[in-house]
């Protein structure tokens, strides 16, 4: 014990904060300690490939991984869960009894439950029935569902007044799930921001926390989530409709915006991305709603894959590489 406590009060002593990411423009190679202050050289991204949707998924927004498919769901009053392959074909419809939609935006899920955001907000901006839906998994195919609901409120919110539309701050279409906590990322049409809430996983009412805000300058619409790399990635489009990802990785705990943090662009013009999953880590998909303008743009519902290796891979390294030096420190 005394040998592993002269070890971490050595490691403590040499910390040097700084950038410590080898593709940012300001890397440090000295840095022991990401500071959170690494700043990227602007790139734009096109999808390894692209596939339509099923046309009955024209609202599909949100997206999750769980036993080899990707489920969605769409926003306007259906209430059945999705499942598609990885070249978008529908594999499985489950519908879901004695729920509503008011406006479903997103989708999560951990082990033992799916868990659908009910909390779009950007009609008014004065909603007070914000909610995520519990759905037990074993459950789904039997005749009697398990379906919870989790309220909540958000803290900093005390104007229920009518607002035109697309113009609060208090709307949501990203969240993820924790161990413990769901994170919700909010749609901050306003000030195109996103803040940061927490509220308890199990069923309740409750008042969202509010924990952080940074300034996306765009639209956040989906989140996916790899807790033990410490990975995050967002997705969204900014006012012109052009869409974007934030990779966010290397945080502390769950600040998430404490590590590093790289926005990139996505080469699908008028393209309203609403959703994001990935299998590995490394290969990300992302869905988008119909969009139609006539007479010149008619986007159709489509899922895309993006590979973002040239970016995540490296970080993929070291990450198994941290683990593994830590675990052979314990041990020793």
């Amino acid at each position: 014990m005394l040998l592993l406590l002269l070890i971490f009060v050595s490691i403590a002593q040499a910390q040097i904060s700084g950038c410590t990411d080898p593709l940012s423009k300001n890397y440090n190679p000295k840095a022991t300690t990401n500071d959170g202050s690494c700043h990227y050289a602007w790139v734009k991204i096109k999808p390894k490939y692209s596939v339509k949707l099923n046309a009955i998924l024209k609202e599909t927004s949100g997206l999750t991984q769980s036993d080899s498919l990707f489920w969605t769901i769409n926003d306007d009053t259906d209430t059945v869960l999705y499942g598609v392959d990885t070249i978008g074909i529908i594999k499985s419809k489950i519908p879901l009894k004695k729920v509503s939609n008011t406006d479903w935006e997103e989708i999560a899920q951990d082990n033992n439950y799916f868990y659908i955001g009910d909390f779009g907000n950007n009609a008014s901006g004065n909603r007070k029935d914000l909610r995520v839906l519990r759905i037990e998994k074993e459950a789904l195919s039997k005749p009697i569902q398990r379906i919870d609901t989790i309220s909540f409120s958000y803290s900093n919110q005390t104007n229920f007044n009518k607002k035109p539309a697309n113009t609060t701050d208090f709307d949501c279409e990203a969240f993820i799930v924790s161990d413990d906590s769901i994170y919700l990322f909010t749609k901050q049409w306003k000030h195109k921001k996103t803040s940061v809430y927490a509220v308890p996983k199990i069923p309740g009412t409750y008042i969202a926390k509010l924990k952080e805000t940074y300034n996306t300058k765009g639209l956040i619409t989906g989140a996916t989530y790899l807790p033990k790399k410490q990975l995050l990635v967002l997705s969204g489009y900014n006012r012109f409709l052009s869409p974007f990802i934030y990779l966010l990785y290397d945080y502390k705990t769950t600040h998430f915006f404490s590590g590093n943090k790289r926005k990139i662009k996505i080469a699908l013009p008028f393209h309203q991305i609403e959703g994001i999953a990935t299998l590995d880590g490394l290969h990300f998909y992302l869905t988008n709603e119909n969009f139609v303008r006539k007479p010149v743009v008619d986007v159709t519902p489509q899922l895309h894959q993006l590979d973002l290796s040239p970016f995540l891979g490296n970080y993929h390294s070291q990450s198994v590489w941290k683990s593994s030096l830590f675990k052979q420190t314990i041990r020793n």
